[in-house]
């Protein structure tokens, strides 16, 4: 997509995949591991697995930088920095080798006391901001470096909330002012975990006593499914300003008040943008045009094209489709009009299209499509999906779907009760205020968008469509002596020079190339008694050519 010439121009300044004021406070990150047995030996594959998957991903992606810096550590006999603080983008093969370091780790040893173990984490915490202030110390990026912040995420197997209270309580006194949170991901796994088994015991102080550490402190317990690790690890990927809300949703005023009712909302990806993936690796992100569509295939011409095949392999209800993982614009499909095909062909077609979106239809089913095995590019495999929707008319909607490796976690709350009986009476006046229209026609709309196309046309640097006169050489300021020949020259200059002036103060400049002289003119131009010539004919404009 070629990110670096869309961000140069001023145009895209505002896209919200492009737009550099993104991301503008993301947070260093540091992964810490506990790779104790016997648990070990159950998440090391699923773990290993999920971060390898993710940092292919994060390193590959375009746009504004989503993780600024990534540190690793593992937690086994004892703490080890695999990783110091270092940039994603960019860093695929040295990010993958940590990953792979981490899967070394030997699965099978003896049991640690939870003690232990809670120490050597407390331990990897301090080392970790301590890492991170040296960083900040000795980096050369300037005011930027100074208003970052850390997030350290701790992944266990052993029991989330017992690791939670021991790292609270041994870092109370520490020193936590770059820490903003500190999340402890708990997998489960097979084995039970004994609480008889802690040793020594721990002594939990009351809940009136913790010390919130000025940061923010979060338990996560997931399963032991790399689906559900790399979820933990994409969430890294969104947008963690939180200094200010997005946007502000303005509805109409209640009667007994002339303000609007402003709700204020926060905005999330759902789905990482197919167009932030460099090479283009076909998953259907550009659908602007029929021509984005058909295969890539090199050193063939349009024409000759093999068309696009794609196989049905799921029928899909309709309300059990989110929208959110649509993407990219629509292609509305009709039954083929190729002049090739006969006139029975073409009429069974006909009917077998008709028949196809009768049926879709009736049934409330939507089809899930795949590129076709042969049409796969060679270059690493990648393939699109897409969704098909029927229409009450007799056309298809063709959309592109978001696959697991860009979907981002966004879960959703229920709300378990109903809304306020202030609020619920407060907003249904305010919507029972707006028109409504029982079939939408985007007609109505109106965007300004031919106004602003003329403002800037505009404004725009004009371009002449005649072809004008070379502009003279500069002269040098070495001149050779003024002669008979020379003063002529410079007499004849001196118009121009008047001309420059005058178009340099004032604004009015000619659109049409100033006529050459022509030989009567040229003649008429010599002190003589007679009549002036008659003016001759104005010569056609010479346009500029197509080269």
């Amino acid at each position: 997509m070629e990110n670096r010439k869309r961000q140069a121009g001023p145009s895209n300044s505002g896209s919200l995949v492009y737009r550099s004021s993104l991301f503008p406070r993301q947070p260093a990150r540091v992964l810490i591991v506990e790779a104790l047995p016997p648990w070990w030996s159950q998440t090391c594959t699923v773990l290993c697995d999920a971060l390898d998957n993710f940092l292919s991903l994060a390193c590959s992606l375009d746009g504004p930088s989503r993780i600024p810096l990534l540190s690793l550590y593992a937690v086994s006999r004892q703490q080890e920095c695999l990783l110091p603080f270092v940039q994603v983008r960019g860093n695929l093969a040295r990010l993958r080798s940590c990953a792979e370091e981490l899967r070394s780790i030997p699965v099978e040893g003896c049991i640690r006391g939870a003690a232990r173990g809670g120490e050597l984490l407390r331990q990897t915490v301090l080392d970790s901001l301590q890492q991170f202030k040296q960083y900040i110390r000795h980096t050369s990026n300037g005011p930027q470096a100074s208003n970052m912040f850390l997030e350290v995420t701790v992944v266990t197997s052993q029991p989330g909330q017992h690791i939670l209270r021991l790292l609270e309580t041994g870092l109370k006194d520490a020193d936590l002012v770059s820490l903003k949170r500190l999340l402890v991901v708990q997998i489960h796994c097979e084995t039970d975990w004994d609480q008889e088994n802690l040793s020594p015991k721990v002594n939990h102080p009351e809940a009136d006593d913790y010390l919130m550490l000025g940061a923010e402190i979060d338990l996560q317990q997931v399963e032991n499914s790399v689906l559900a690790v790399e979820a933990v690890l994409k969430a890294w990927l969104q947008e963690q300003g939180g200094d200010r809300e997005h946007l502000q949703l303005l509805l109409p005023s209640p009667p007994d008040s002339p303000i609007p009712v402003c709700v204020k909302c926060d905005m999330q990806e759902c789905l990482i943008s197919p167009a932030l993936i460099p090479l283009n690796p076909g998953l259907g992100e550009k659908t602007e045009s029929t021509q984005d569509f058909w295969p890539n295939t090199k050193g063939t011409a349009n024409q000759s094209q093999v068309p696009q095949r794609l196989r049905a392999i799921k029928a899909l209800r309709a309300d059990g489709v989110c929208e959110s993982v649509l993407y990219g614009l629509p292609l509305v499909i009709r039954p083929t009009t190729c002049w090739q095909l006969d006139w029975d062909e073409m009429e069974t077609n006909h009917n077998l299209f008709h028949a196809l979106c009768h049926t879709l239809q009736s049934r409330d089913l939507f089809l899930l499509l795949q590129v076709e095995l042969a049409q796969r590019s060679t270059a690493g495999g990648v393939c699109s999906h897409y969704i098909l929707q029927p229409s009450s008319s007799l056309a298809l909607l063709l959309k592109p779907v978001v696959s697991r490796e860009l979907l981002l976690p966004c879960s959703q709350l229920v709300p378990a009760q109903e809304p306020t009986p202030d609020a619920l009476e407060l907003l249904q006046g305010c919507v029972s205020q707006l028109e409504e229209e029982l079939l939408f026609n985007p007609l109505s709309l109106s965007s300004n968008l031919y106004q602003y196309l003329k403002c800037r046309g505009l404004l725009s640097q004009p371009r002449y469509p005649y072809r004008l006169q070379p502009a003279a050489p500069h002269r040098d300021q070495s001149q050779p002596p003024e002669g008979p020949k020379n003063a002529g020259k410079r007499a004849s200059r001196q118009p121009q020079a008047q001309s420059r002036h005058l178009g340099a103060n004032s604004r009015v400049r000619a659109t049409v190339a100033p006529l050459p002289f022509s030989s009567s003119s040229t003649t008429a131009s010599t002190p003589s008694q007679g009549p002036p010539p008659a003016k001759a004919p104005r010569p056609p404009l010479k346009l500029l050519s197509s080269r």
